[in-house]
C-alpha cells in the first residue's frame, strides 16, 4: 500500500487573535484572491487566515475523545419477560476516536442515521455518563461531568428555537445580556451584536421580527443564522454545532462556515456535523470524521481524503466534490454484503501507519494545564468580550465556572424578554378576554337575577360549581405556551445562561398581570347580573377570589406542562386532574359523605378552597333566608299540591312540633346552607390565602419539574 503524506493531528496558527480582532476585517477573508490578507498553505486544498502580523500569544486547547461507544435499547410495552425477548439494542457510536484543537474546525460527516448528531451530543456532554463508554478530555482533563464545560462551550441545536415576536437585533441583544457580564457596558454589547449581525449577513433583517406560522418574519436561512449567533455571542472556547448549514443555500452556508473559521482562529475549538459540504466549505475545514452506522470510516484532513480512497481502490475523479464521492462510496459499501467492515479496518491501519492517533489529549505547547489555559484565554478576551480593552476579565476558575449574572438580573431580563414578546401578540390576550366575556355573558343570561327561593339557592350552588372549575379550564391555553418555550429553556440553561429558579420566578411574575383583565371582566359581568350579595365589599372579594382561581389554575397548568412535555398528553392530564379535583371539591359529594380513603384528596384539591370561598361570600349571612313557610315543600312530593293545602300541612306540622310556623317563618338561612354543604372549617379569607398559596406551591413544583426533569441528555 502506498504510504500517504504524513500530517499533524491539529494545525495551529502562529497567532490566535480574538474574535473581534478578526471581525474588524470582514472582507479580508471573503476575498481569497487578496494575497495580503489570505495566505495559502503548502496544501493547495487548505487555506488559513494569515494572522501572524497580529503577534498575539497563542493558547492551546486539545479536545480528545477515544473509544466512544453508545448503545440504546428499544423496549416493547407489556413485555414482562426477563430478559425481555423483544428488547433490541442499536449501536449509535462504535469505538469512535479523534481529537480537535483550537484554531481548527472538525467536521463530522455521514449519511442520515450514521451517528453525526450523537457524536456531537457525546462530546458536548449531552449523553448520560452511565450510557456513554470511552473518554472525552480537554487538555487531558475530564470535563464532561463538570459545570466548567457549560461555561466555556456553546451548543447550537439543529432546530431554530426563537421567540417569534422579537427582532433579530433584540434576540441577539438579549443573548448578550445573558451570556456577557452585567458589568460589561451596554454599548460594548451592542457593538458585539452589530458585529455578529454583519458577519451573519443579517444587516437588512436586523429590525425584522423572527416570525412564526402566524406572523411573517425572517427567512428560514436568516432564522438559522440568528440561532447560531445566539450561541456564539460570548465567544466560547469550545463550540459544538449540529448541522449549522442546514436549510441554507450555498452562499449563506459558506458565509456561516467563514464565521465559524474566524471563531476557530480566535482560539476556539469548533466541532460541527455537516451534510455534504460544498467545495468552498471543504477548503475551510481542517479535519474530517466520516461515520457509517456509528463506526469511524475516515479521520483526517480533507487534503488526505483523495489519497485515502485512492489507496482503498476508489480514485476520486478530478473536479469531483471529494466528500460527496466519499459518502457515495460509503453508501454503496453499506448496501453490500460485507458492509463497511473493510473500510473500517482500512481506516484503522491508515490511522496507525500514517496519523499515529493518540489515545489521550496532548500537552499544550507551553505546558499549560486546563485551568491555566482557560485563565490565559479569558485574559485575552474569550468568554467575556473578545476585545483587548474596556472589559473586566475573569481571573479565577471559580468565577469562570459560575453563572455570568446574579439571579435578580437574570429574572429581570427574562421577564423583560417575555413581556416584549407577549405584548406584540395582542391577539392572545384578546382571544382570552373574548372567551372569558362569552363565558360570563352565557352565565349571566342563564342565571339572570337569581332570587332567594330554595330553587334560587340551588341555582346559586350550581353557578359557583361551574364558575370555579371554568377558571381552571380557561387556563388551558398555557399548555402549549411553555411546551413551545421548553426547548429554548433547555438550550439556554444547558450552557448556564441563567438559573432555573430565575426562569420560574420571572415566568410567575409576568403571568400575574396577565390575569388581571380576565378576572375583572369575568367578575364584573357575572356578579351584578346574577344578583350576588355583598355589595361593593362582596364584589371586591369576588374579584380577588376569581383572580386567585385564575392564578392557581395557571400554576397547575404550567406545572403539568413542565412535567409532561407533550401537548396532547399535557391537555389530557390537565383535564383529568381538574375533573378529579372538581369531583372531590365538595359540590357533588359533601365533605362528610366523601369516603375516608379519598378525604385526603378533598383537602389537597385546589378547587375546594375557591369554591368554599365564593359560597361563604354569598351565604354567610344569618339574616338572609332562603326557605320560608310553605317553601319547605318545594322539591318534594308535596310541592305540587295547592297553596291552601300547603298552608294546612304547615299548620299540622306546627302542631306536631309544638312550634309556631307561619308562611313568613324562616326555615333555612345562608348559614344553614353552608353547614349542609359541610363548609364550616375555614373563613372566606382563609380560603383566599390558601388558593393563592396553592398557586405558589404548584410554581415550586414547576421549578422541581424543570430542575430534575429537563436534563436535556440522551440516556
Amino acid at each position: 500500500m502506498q504510504r500517504a503524506l504524513e500530517e499533524p493531528h491539529c494545525t495551529i496558527s502562529v497567532g490566535s487573535p480574538t474574535l473581534v480582532e478578526l471581525l474588524t476585517d470582514c472582507d479580508s477573508f471573503r476575498k481569497e484572491e487578496d494575497s495580503s490578507s489570505v495566505a495559502r498553505s503548502d496544501d493547495p486544498a487548505h487555506s488559513i487566515i494569515d494572522v501572524e502580523a497580529l503577534h498575539v500569544k497563542p493558547v492551546r486547547f486539545v479536545l480528545a475523545f477515544s473509544n466512544l461507544e453508545y448503545n440504546v435499547t428499544f423496549r416493547r410495552w407489556f413485555d414482562f419477560s426477563r430478559p425481555r425477548s423483544s428488547d433490541t439494542v442499536k449501536t449509535l457510536l462504535d469505538d469512535v476516536s479523534g481529537e480537535a484543537c483550537d484554531g481548527n474546525i472538525l467536521a463530522v460527516l455521514g449519511a442520515s442515521g450514521a451517528g453525526k448528531s450523537t457524536l456531537i451530543d457525546a462530546l458536548a456532554g449531552r449523553v448520560a455518563k452511565e450510557s456513554l463508554k470511552g473518554s472525552v478530555t480537554l487538555n487531558g482533563e475530564n470535563v464532561l461531568e463538570s459545570q466548567l464545560l457549560k461555561v466555556i462551550s456553546a451548543y447550537v441545536m439543529q432546530d431554530d428555537l426563537l421567540f417569534p415576536m422579537l427582532t433579530v437585533k433584540e434576540t441577539l441583544m438579549f443573548a448578550s445580556e445573558f451570556r456577557l457580564p452585567r458589568s460589561f457596558p451596554k454599548s460594548k454589547k451592542m457593538e458585539r451584536v452589530q458585529a455578529l449581525i454583519d458577519q451573519l449577513g443579517l444587516r437588512n433583517a436586523a429590525d425584522t421580527v423572527i416570525g412564526d406560522e402566524g406572523h411573517r418574519g425572517v427567512s428560514g436561512g436568516e432564522r438559522r443564522r440568528v440561532s447560531i449567533g445566539i450561541d456564539i455571542i460570548h465567544d466560547p472556547i469550545v463550540l459544538f454545532l449540529d448541522e449549522p448549514t442546514s436549510g441554507l443555500d450555498s452562499s449563506n452556508a459558506f458565509m456561516v462556515v467563514q464565521v465559524l473559521k474566524r471563531i476557530a482562529q480566535s482560539g476556539s475549538i469548533v466541532v460541527m456535523s455537516i451534510h455534504q459540504p460544498s467545495t468552498r466549505i471543504i477548503d475551510l475545514l481542517d479535519r474530517l470524521i466520516i461515520l457509517s452506522r456509528g463506526k469511524n470510516v475516515f479521520s483526517g484532513s480533507p487534503a488526505s481524503l483523495p489519497n485515502f480512497f485512492s489507496n482503498l481502490g476508489h480514485t476520486i475523479p478530478e473536479k469531483e466534490n471529494i466528500t460527496e464521492f466519499a459518502l457515495d462510496v460509503v453508501r454503496k459499501l453499506e448496501g453490500s454484503t460485507e458492509g463497511t467492515r473493510e473500510l473500517v479496518e482500512f481506516n484503522e491501519k491508515w490511522q496507525q501507519s500514517n496519523l499515529g492517533l493518540s489515545q489521550s489529549a496532548r500537552p499544550t505547547p507551553h505546558g499549560l494545564s486546563l485551568k491555566e489555559a482557560i485563565i490565559e484565554s479569558v485574559s485575552r478576551g474569550k468568554l467575556v468580550s473578545g476585545s483587548s480593552s474596556g472589559a473586566t476579565y475573569l481571573t479565577s476558575m471559580e468565577t469562570v465556572s459560575s453563572y455570568t449574572n446574579p439571579s435578580l438580573f437574570e429574572t429581570f431580563i427574562l421577564a423583560k424578554r417575555y413581556m416584549r414578546n407577549w405584548i406584540r401578540m395582542p391577539e392572545l390576550l384578546g382571544t382570552r378576554i373574548a372567551i372569558v366575556m362569552v363565558t360570563a355573558f352565557l352565565l349571566a343570561t342563564v342565571y339572570w337575577k337569581l332570587d332567594n327561593t330554595p330553587r334560587g339557592a340551588q341555582e346559586r350552588l350550581t353557578f359557583f360549581a361551574f364558575v370555579v372549575p371554568t377558571t381552571f379550564y380557561l387556563c388551558l391555553d398555557n399548555v402549549p405556551v411553555f411546551i413551545q418555550e421548553r426547548y429554548i429553556f433547555l438550550r439556554e440553561t444547558t450552557r448556564n445562561a441563567y438559573r432555573t429558579s430565575s426562569y420560574v420566578i420571572s415566568h410567575s411574575l409576568v403571568s400575574l398581570p396577565q390575569l388581571i383583565a380576565p378576572s375583572l371582566v369575568f367578575s364584573t359581568i357575572t356578579f351584578w347580573t346574577v344578583g350576588l350579595r355583598g355589595g361593593l365589599e362582596g364584589f371586591v372579594f369576588y374579584c380577588l377570589i376569581i383572580y386567585a382561581s385564575f392564578w392557581s389554575g395557571s400554576s397547575v397548568v404550567t406545572f403539568i406542562s413542565g412535567l409532561v412535555p407533550h401537548i396532547m398528553l399535557s391537555y389530557m392530564v390537565t383535564i383529568a386532574y381538574v375533573a378529579y379535583c372538581l369531583l372531590l371539591s365538595g359540590f357533588y359529594v359533601v365533605r362528610d359523605r366523601i369516603p375516608s380513603y379519598w378525604i385526603w384528596f378533598h383537602y389537597i384539591s385546589p378547587i375546594k378552597y375557591p369554591y368554599e370561598a365564593v359560597l361563604i361570600n354569598e351565604f354567610d349571612d344569618p339574616s338572609r333566608c332562603f326557605v320560608k313557610g310553605v317553601q319547605v315543600f318545594e322539591g318534594t312530593l308535596l310541592g305540587g299540591v295547592s297553596d291552601m293545602k300547603k298552608v294546612e300541612l304547615l299548620e299540622t306540622l306546627s302542631r306536631s312540633l309544638s312550634t309556631r310556623i307561619t308562611q313568613s317563618t324562616c326555615l333555612r338561612t345562608g348559614s344553614d346552607l353552608l353547614s349542609q354543604q359541610g363548609i364550616t372549617q375555614l373563613s372566606k379569607w382563609d380560603c383566599l390565602w390558601i388558593t393563592l398559596a396553592s398557586g405558589l406551591f404548584f410554581r415550586i413544583l414547576f421549578y422541581f419539574a424543570l430542575l430534575f426533569g429537563s436534563k436535556n441528555k440522551r440516556t
